[in-house]
């Protein structure tokens, strides 16, 4: 069915009048002033700050590896084992070992047999003191090397040089390693820290030595601390610079790895902190109602500079004593006169 020309018309105008009209009702009108939640807001001791995400480090941490390479045959600890001083580890294939000892001394009973004959030749004046020299150099150089490889074979068992927590496993048994080469990281007991990644902006704030606030996730315990090293240079894939935080009167079997949260403290006045619910959204960007002195609503632009769970901290655009609707401001329009509810 075509609709006519008025019917048409009659519709575009209700649809406009729906769209368009941002004024109050009439039945707001007539019901008085809408009734909000008002607060005052006060700097409160809120100050700047920057956050940065880390785990907790232990505070000397070693990679472990065998002297002396060859085919590793068993590995004894997994990550997360508790090991004490002294504790085997894992072993290589002693075979190659022993028999580079059996050899040296071999070497070594030669050479001194060699000598012992030379002493005796020289007694008779057969040889010259020269001779009876070398022997003697090649008998003490071949006992070195007996000793040197008697302490190789030693050296295919690795043991842990601290108490502490196995924090990595590095090499599995059957891999052939060279000598050095990582097999575990030991993460020693006692002082711990927390490891962060500082990004470039932060390194004029946050130097060696400052203060920072730790706060772990997992219980929301809080820790002072102090920035123990920076790295020198910066990650080449991440571009950010390591550092380190000493956790100042922290449990010395605090748990590896717990995920927490360093916080610096900026330069600069404190911030005022508003309920989420009190900030509005004007054109994308943030804005809250402030109740003027005729009680009526004024939208304002501020400039936030984090967003919580408890709330936004408003670093610009407010000043210190103004009142702002904390809650609704969503159902409010400009110049809408309000009642502030009693606290």
């Amino acid at each position: 069915m075509r609709l006519t020309h008025a019917a048409s018309l009659a519709i575009a105008v209700l649809a406009v009048t729906a769209c368009g009209d941002k004024s109050p009702s009439p039945d707001t009108l007539a019901s008085g002033p809408r009734l909000v939640k008002a607060l005052k807001v006060s700097r409160g001791g809120t100050p700047n700050e920057s956050r940065y995400s880390g785990e907790v480090r232990a505070r000397y941490e070693s990679v472990l590896g065998f002297r002396v390479g060859g085919k590793m045959t068993e590995r004894l600890v997994d990550a997360g084992a508790r090991v004490k001083a002294g504790q085997t580890l894992a072993r290589l294939d002693p075979a190659d070992a022993r028999l580079s000892a059996v050899q040296a001394d071999a070497n070594a009973a030669l050479a001194t047999a060699d000598f012992k004959r030379a002493q005796e030749l020289r007694d008779k004046n057969f040889v010259s003191q020269a001779a009876l020299d070398a022997r003697a150099s090649a008998a003490h150089a071949a006992e070195a090397q007996a000793q040197l490889t008697r302490n190789q074979a030693g050296y295919t068992t690795l043991a842990a040089d601290a108490t502490g927590v196995i924090a990595a496993v590095l090499s599995e048994p059957g891999q052939v390693l060279a000598a050095g080469q990582g097999v575990v990281r030991l993460a020693r007991d006692g002082e711990r820290e927390v490891a962060i990644a500082l990004p470039e902006s932060a390194l004029a704030a946050v130097k060696a030595g400052s203060a920072a606030t730790v706060t772990l996730w997992a219980d929301d315990k809080h820790y002072q601390g102090r920035v123990r090293e920076i790295a020198p240079s910066a990650d080449s894939a991440t571009r950010t610079f390591a550092a380190r935080i000493t956790l100042i009167g922290a449990d010395p079997a605090l748990p590896l790895g717990m995920s927490a949260t360093a916080s610096f403290a900026q330069p600069g006045e404190a911030s005022f902190h508003v309920p989420l619910a009190a900030v509005f959204q004007q054109n994308g960007k943030p804005a809250v109602w402030v109740i003027g002195k005729e009680q009526t609503a004024e939208l304002r632009a501020i400039d936030v500079a984090s967003f919580s769970d408890e709330g936004a901290v408003v670093k610009a655009g407010l000043a210190e004593g103004e009142i702002i609707v904390a809650a609704g401001a969503f159902k409010l329009t400009a110049g809408e006169k309000l009642r502030i509810a009693a606290p």
